[in-house]
């Protein structure tokens, strides 16, 4: 167990993870701005559409479960799938997505169930799933069991630079502007801040910043900052970047308190992004349930990769039960790849929208086991799990991914839901990943990864 997981305290990990039922609901490192608090559950509501003749080798053994989310665009599949009657066709009549207010309360209400008021799974960043598992995020470090079953998008997230940074080499390449922060930490430090540690959005900024050439841990500052606070820091100037996600880049550049030094689709292109992830108890519990409620995402996420389709997206995710956003136009050039990145750059780029089911590389719902690993892999390169989760060859992480990742429950419920062959893996790995700085990550050679790497904290 890492030296970051003895150390800190259950009541200082809720507040560093923004866990405030207070908190402004949030996407990584930034989420809905601070006059947008609403929260509570959605109940699940009466569909225009008629449940699927289902067999009763299909059918659910219940019809009832509760998923958490975050109000971003990685909750798309799940709200659509209620929404247009896609959980329901399956016979998940009764599905409550409920909001979260943040990763901490998410990761608060997984621990106790929906028995005990809170969720059965849900939306989740990486790899979150892997340390509840491990018991390295939970209180009292109780293990609990939990169960990957789908990716839920990719791409949709970015690096987020205040404007009073602007003209100064801050961009996807930091070669310009590398003597500069590095002078900087000693008097006024550039600060970068992320609202959950070790996962998605703080992996993200920190291979940025090393592929740039600064160590995220020596050369700048890093901070876990409660939710509430994101955006007023960084109108005040005491924050320098951070990473958030749709629909926010758009409220960002629109209202001049930043601009996008670089989309993670630059970064990575068409990289994992966020998952759905449910305990492992009530799957063992509901086998048959779960692989509805996998078909009715599954059915969703087709339907959102109909670009015709996302003007209606944006409606119903903009709605005051679901993002509360002013305007559903907040998402809907991003939704067609179309970005102002706020400093005189602008993309449109299909490529670079968010993607939910087939991307440039294949099928996005498939949970590949070579993408958990990287992520368990960046963990250990960071120093925050023991190097021995890489050794001989990553034993001791792919023994981990066994347990939590199950693609094949996917692979069940892609043949029971009729997906045609081709757009079912057959692998578990997508093979070599190729990053902007032109790093691979072969899932095959872990260790060689590290050891390609300039900077990083595990000696290797």
């Amino acid at each position: 167990m890492t030296e970051f997981f003895n150390q800190i305290s259950r009541r200082k990990f809720i507040f560093a993870a923004g866990a405030s039922a207070s908190a402004v609901f949030l996407k990584g490192c930034l989420g809905n701005p601070p006059e947008n608090l609403t929260g509570g559950s959605t109940k699940a509501q009466p569909t225009a559409q008629s449940v699927a003749n289902i067999s009763s080798e299909q059918a659910p053994e219940t019809t009832t479960v509760k998923l958490g989310y975050i109000p971003i665009v990685e909750a798309a599949p799940l709200i659509i799938a209620k929404e247009k009657g896609f959980f329901a066709k399956y016979g998940m009549t009764n599905v409550d997505l409920s909001k979260q207010a943040s990763w901490g309360s998410a990761r608060d209400n997984v621990e106790i169930g929906s028995a005990g008021g809170g969720i059965d799974g849900g939306q989740w960043q990486m790899p979150m799933p892997h340390l509840i598992t491990e018991g390295l995020i939970t209180k009292g470090n109780q293990k609990i069991p939990m169960y990957v079953l789908c990716q839920l998008i990719t791409h949709g997230n970015g690096i987020a630079i205040a404007n009073k940074h602007q003209g100064k080499g801050i961009s996807l390449q930091l070669a310009g502007a590398k003597s500069l922060l590095k002078e900087s930490k000693s008097s006024t430090p550039f600060t970068a801040a992320f609202t959950f540690p070790h996962v998605n959005q703080d992996l993200w900024i920190r291979y940025w910043l090393a592929a740039g050439g600064l160590d995220p841990d020596a050369d700048v500052k890093l901070l876990t900052v409660p939710a509430a606070q994101t955006v007023a820091n960084m109108k005040t100037g005491t924050m320098d970047a951070f990473s958030t996600g749709d629909p926010w880049p758009y409220r960002l550049v629109q209202d001049k308190i930043g601009y996008l030094a670089a989309l993670t689709a630059e970064i990575w292109k068409n990289h994992p992004e966020e998952y759905l992830a449910m305990r492992g108890d009530w799957v063992d519990k509901n086998p048959k349930a779960t692989k509805a409620i996998l078909k009715g995402i599954m059915e969703a996420q087709q339907w959102l990769d109909n670009f015709d389709n996302r003007k209606e997206a944006a409606q119903i995710l903009a709605g005051r039960n679901y993002f509360n956003l002013p305007s559903p136009e907040i998402l809907a050039d991003p939704y067609q790849g179309k970005y102002d990145m706020g400093d005189g750059r602008k993309i449109d780029d299909k490529s670079m929208a968010a993607y939910y089911w087939k991307d440039g590389k294949g099928n996005v719902s498939y949970p590949y086991k070579s993408h958990d690993l990287w992520f368990i892999v960046e963990n250990v390169r960071w120093g925050f799990l023991p190097k021995d989760y890489v050794d001989n060859n990553a034993a001791k992480a792919r023994e981990l991914i066994n347990k939590v990742n199950r693609e094949d429950i996917w692979k069940e419920a892609a043949k029971e839901a009729g997906i045609a062959v081709a757009d079912i893996p057959t692998n578990t790995s997508r093979g070599v990943e190729e990053f902007f700085d032109g790093i691979k990550f072969d899932p095959e050679k872990p260790e060689e990864y590290l050891k390609s790497l300039k900077i990083k904290k595990v000696s290797i």
